[in-house]
Formats: structure tokens, C-alpha cells, sequence
């Protein structure tokens, strides 16, 4: 097998069906291409609504259907396809992570696996991003820091331009080039990269996983590249309810984050990536309350990460608890 499409659906049913559509016009591009696609247990009659598509469009010469009964996050959801394949004999010489809330522009998939077969020191690649009409998403990143988290949760113009070495998620650009993570929306993975990092950590649950992976595989000596001549649309947060519009965030959100600096940076640096981020959001608040300013940031934002930061929470590294299982 050349490559493994792996798509996990939870209550996007139709927007994952929409995105079998896209991904069946490019089937032939990659010869030894598959696609498995896991149901991460919606429990809303979603299983059957994919056998039917797989099976009257005909899609079942390159498409799988895993069924599970309970969610278990973007992480467990994807294991449960990755783990499998990574144990068969017909091992896949890549494996491609793609969100149900996508639809893959023509040659996507190809243009990954020609850039990983010519790059063959390259871990990772993530495609560009974009809306449906085409405007980019910023989907190539650095890590993030503490002073990275000051100047994004302040949002002033000034600070920002002398920050700018640590924004984590610079302007859009054209080319091809070594970047810190990428976005798990459609992130392609080699095999040899994945059998030195690892599974994705079920930790996380969702969100942060793929900069979690990204600077792990980092660690074990492969890189991340961002290839924007790969192109897919990104409907965003649609399987999570977290987009650009400002919601609450769900605490398995903040409480990947604290994972992931206290699992990959340790106490010191999330004790001070927190407090830069709760000074710079103070200062926004503050901004707000002085000049009227809309506020942009999702209701109760500063609250919520005070109240899931270190300083509340603790400085061991803990599991984020899967809400399908503690509810």
C-alpha cells in the first residue's frame, strides 16, 4: 500500500460523505492508495448512512468503514485505523491524516506523496488550507511560546511587529518550506516517522495532537514541511463547534493545551507560557474596557484559562478526560 487515507467522522456524517466525493475523484492519482474511515461512535444512525454512500457510489474497491460505539477523540479515533495498519504485513509507506470537514482540491494527495517520495529526509507535510472560495487559512505554524502566547492573546498592532519572531502562526506564503507543525486537517506522515514517534497520544483526546506529534517527530530527527501546491478546502471546526466564530471553549481544549506544555516543556515553561497568556489576555480585557473595543475572544476566555492553568490545575501531566465518557 502506497498510501492510507485515515477520516474520522463524529456527527459530520454528510460533510464526510461530501468529502468521500472529493477524495474518490482522486483515487487514480495514487496508484496503492485506500481509505479507511472511522464512525468515532456518533451514536445517531451515522454507520449506516456510510455503508449506504460507500456502497451505492461504489466506493468499497478503495474504501473501509471501522465502527466504534464510543467517541474517543481525534486521537483515539485515528489510532484505531493507524494501529492496525501499522501491525499488517501490507504496511502503508504513508499514512494521511484528512478531517470529515474537508473536500480535497485536484491533485492534493498527489502532490504529498510526490513531495515525500522527492524529500525523502522530510517526516511530515501538511497541505494548504482554505476556505471554498479559495482565500488561504493559516495552517503552517511555529510552536508556541511564552512570549508567542503574550503577543497573541494582547492582539496590539506594536507588540506584535516586535514579536513577530514568535507568532505562531505567520502569514500565508506560496511555497514549500520546513516549519514547525502543521495542521492535522490533512497532514501526511511517513511510516518510518510514525514507527519512531509513535501512535497519536490519546492523552490529548482533541486539539493539540498534531503539534504534540509534529515536535515529537522533530525529536526523533524528522522534519515538518508546509506544501501549499497541495490544496484543501477546510470547513472549520465543524465536528467540534469550535471556528472562527467566538464560543466558549470546551475545557478538553484547555486541557490539551496544559498537557502539552507540561508533557513536552515542562513545569517552568507552562508555568510561564500561562502567565504571559493570562497577563496579555488581562491587557486585552482591559483594552476593551477602556476604548469599547469589540471583543473578538470567545466569552469567558480569560476566566477559563486561569481557571485551567497550572496554578489551578497542577503541574502533573494529566490524561484530558473524554466528555463522551464522563458525561
Amino acid at each position: 500500500m502506497k498510501l492510507l487515507v485515515v477520516i474520522v467522522n463524529y456527527r459530520v456524517t454528510q460533510l464526510a460523505i461530501d468529502c468521500l466525493h472529493s477524495v474518490a475523484k482522486e483515487i487514480a492519482s495514487v496508484p496503492g492508495i485506500h481509505v479507511a474511515i472511522c464512525e468515532n461512535g456518533s451514536g445517531d444512525g451515522s454507520a449506516a448512512l456510510l455503508r449506504r454512500a460507500i456502497d451505492d457510489n461504489g466506493w468499497s474497491s478503495w474504501c473501509t468503514l471501522k465502527v466504534l460505539d464510543v467517541n474517543l477523540g481525534f486521537t483515539g479515533g485515528n489510532n484505531a485505523i493507524l494501529r492496525p495498519a501499522l501491525e499488517s504485513a501490507d504496511k502503508p509507506e504513508y499514512f494521511l491524516l484528512l478531517n470529515s470537514d474537508t473536500i480535497v482540491r485536484p491533485n492534493a494527495f498527489k502532490t504529498l506523496v510526490d513531495f515525500m517520495d522527492t524529500n525523502p529526509q522530510v517526516g511530515i507535510a501538511g497541505s494548504r488550507l482554505e476556505d471554498p472560495d479559495g482565500t488561504p487559512q493559516r495552517s503552517a505554524f511555529r510552536f508556541q511560546t511564552p512570549l508567542g502566547e503574550f503577543e497573541a492573546s494582547l492582539k496590539l498592532g506594536l507588540v506584535s511587529k516586535l514579536l513577530s519572531r514568535w507568532v505562531v502562526a505567520p502569514p500565508v506564503v506560496d511555497h514549500a518550506f520546513e516549519t514547525d507543525w502543521v495542521s492535522g486537517a490533512s497532514m501526511i506522515i511517513r511510516r518510518e516517522t510514525m514507527e519512531a514517534t509513535g501512535l497519536l497520544d490519546e492523552g490529548f483526546f482533541t486539539y493539540f495532537d498534531d503539534i504534540d506529534y509534529c515536535f515529537n517527530a522533530k525529536k526523533q530527527g524528522w522534519p515538518t514541511w508546509y506544501v501549499p501546491t497541495s490544496r484543501v478546502v477546510h470547513l472549520v471546526g465543524q465536528s467540534t463547534g469550535v471556528n472562527n466564530k467566538p464560543k466558549r471553549l470546551p475545557s478538553y481544549l484547555l486541557e490539551a493545551r496544559r498537557r502539552h506544555f507540561l508533557k513536552n516543556h515542562g513545569v517552568f515553561y507552562a508555568a510561564m507560557v500561562d502567565i504571559c497568556r493570562i497577563v496579555g489576555l488581562s491587557l486585552w480585557r482591559l483594552r476593551v474596557i477602556l476604548t469599547g473595543k469589540e471583543d473578538t475572544t470567545p466569552p469567558q476566555h480569560l476566566s477559563d484559562s486561569i481557571r485551567h492553568s497550572v496554578f489551578f490545575k497542577g503541574f502533573e501531566v494529566t490524561d484530558v478526560k473524554n466528555p463522551a465518557l464522563t458525561s
